[in-house]
């Protein structure tokens, strides 16, 4: 078993989405051993976001852990909170946004290749 020390990255205008977020890797690339992209612990604060972007040889899923999201879904919103899980297939879109103007999104994302 091994600890794997967080390594949180701030990334400004994701997918020309709104202010900074934090992503936190939880698992090196060796680790996710070419099955995924990415496992993540990401934050969004009050106002930022993740703009809409499409997906191209891998699907991605987000689990909502803290926050209000305004998700899209291919252009369709819909307002989520925690405990809810959103699935964007190969070739689709997606965005989310943090809808509070005062508490973070907190969620985890999960990258999988095709």
């Amino acid at each position: 078993m091994a600890f794997i020390e967080p390594n949180p990255i701030q990334a400004a205008n994701k997918a020309d989405g709104q202010g900074t977020i934090t992503i936190v890797k939880l698992l090196t690339p060796a680790e996710l051993d070419g099955k995924c992209d990415m496992y993540a612990k990401v934050i969004i604060p009050p106002l930022c976001s993740i703009g809409v972007h499409e997906h191209h040889g891998n699907t991605e899923t987000y689990h909502i852990l803290q926050g209000t999201a305004l998700y899209n879904d291919n252009g369709q919103e819909v307002t989520i909170g925690a405990g809810a899980t959103t699935f964007c297939p190969d070739g689709e879109k997606h965005g989310i946004a943090n809808a509070s103007k005062t508490e973070d999104l907190v969620f985890m994302a999960l990258i999988i290749k095709k």
